[in-house]
């Protein structure tokens, strides 16, 4: 009796854990856009099927602020540059009196962005520029060890979303590469996005400065100059990605305006293809924005996803949890 018993407690125990490693996507709800990933996923990756595409055309591109991580209520890189404003000061006592660089030094975030693009663009290049490239990335990795969301209270790199994690993963098993294509600066996210997403930073796109060759003490460095070299966003989007991977992708993960360009991209090319947009729904353990939100504005999207039959999170109603637990 004891061994039968147990035989059957084994047996549950494998039979249950079979279960749960059929699910891929486990933070997902079953509804329709896990669905339509994992329908599309099998289509491409069946063997003998009309609509298999070999491995090597198993493109991915994911946007990274608001798709990937939270970027509420300020974007994670502005948050980086307004402090690296603070740690520069005094090396910069001109910025006492020169806007927007006074009011980040008061505390008057409101004031600072009343310059709008040109000002955030101003504070990015002085904060951004004047190091070299190995020296930027440390200068990252640093702020990335201690700062914490002014929100959650939680490191920037735990504001990932666990849903999206799977998703990456889950393609990842199934033959895909994954690439991120953002509006964020490539040597910003390519110090930590494979640690934190697994994506290596050859596979990382973003906006960038003007890079220069220089021999410092007789050692090569590369420096980052204070010129933009290339806006990844919107439009310049697929210009990053036929630059960068020299292939159309099959699938392609947004969640605003500045992404569709790169969804429709995606959705031109032949065979089959697929295109989502994650809508932020969720004010209670996220937030809930769409169509004015200054910061990840969906609008347009929306109406192309609905008109083209692409696929829309809802976060509120397709996630299980949002961020993974904390560490």
């Amino acid at each position: 009796m004891q061994r039968l018993v147990l035989t059957l407690l084994v047996a549950y125990c494998t039979l249950t854990g079979s279960v749960r490693a059929q699910d891929p996507l486990p933070s997902w709800n079953d509804g329709k856009s896990k669905q339509s990933i994992v329908a599309f996923v099998a289509k491409v990756t069946k063997a003998g099927s009309p609509d298999f595409v070999p491995p090597a055309e198993r493109i991915a591109t994911f946007d990274n602020d608001g798709t990937l991580w939270a970027e509420q209520p300020i974007y994670t890189q502005f948050a980086f540059a307004f402090d690296r404003v603070k740690a520069l000061a005094p090396k910069h006592p001109e910025w006492k009196d020169q806007e927007p660089f006074a009011a980040l030094l008061k505390g008057d975030m409101k004031g600072a962005l009343a310059g709008g693009e040109k000002a955030l663009f101003e504070v990015l290049i002085a904060t951004h520029a004047g190091t070299t490239t190995e020296e930027f990335a440390g200068i990252v990795k640093d702020w990335l060890a201690t700062a914490r969301h002014p929100v959650t209270k939680r490191p920037y790199t735990e504001m990932v979303y666990q849903p999206m994690l799977e998703l990456l993963a889950y393609l990842r098993a199934n033959g895909f590469k994954t690439f991120i294509v953002s509006g964020g600066g490539i040597e910003f996210m390519r110090p930590w996005a494979e640690t934190v997403y697994g994506i290596p930073p050859e596979q990382v796109i973003g906006s960038s400065i003007k890079t220069k060759f220089e021999l410092r003490d007789g050692r090569p460095v590369l420096v980052r100059l204070p010129e933009l070299n290339f806006l990844d966003d919107k439009a310049g989007k697929p210009v990053g990605i036929q630059q960068h991977i020299g292939r159309r992708p099959i699938a392609a993960f947004g969640n605003s305006d500045g992404d569709l360009e790169m969804l429709q991209w995606t959705a031109a090319g032949a065979g089959p293809r697929f295109c989502l947009f994650v809508h932020h729904t969720d004010e209670a353990r996220e937030w809930a924005y769409d169509r004015t939100s200054h910061i990840g504005k969906l609008d347009k999207g929306l109406d192309e996803a609905a008109a083209k039959g692409w696929t829309v999170v809802d976060m509120k109603q397709e996630w299980k949890g949002i961020y993974p637990p904390a560490k």
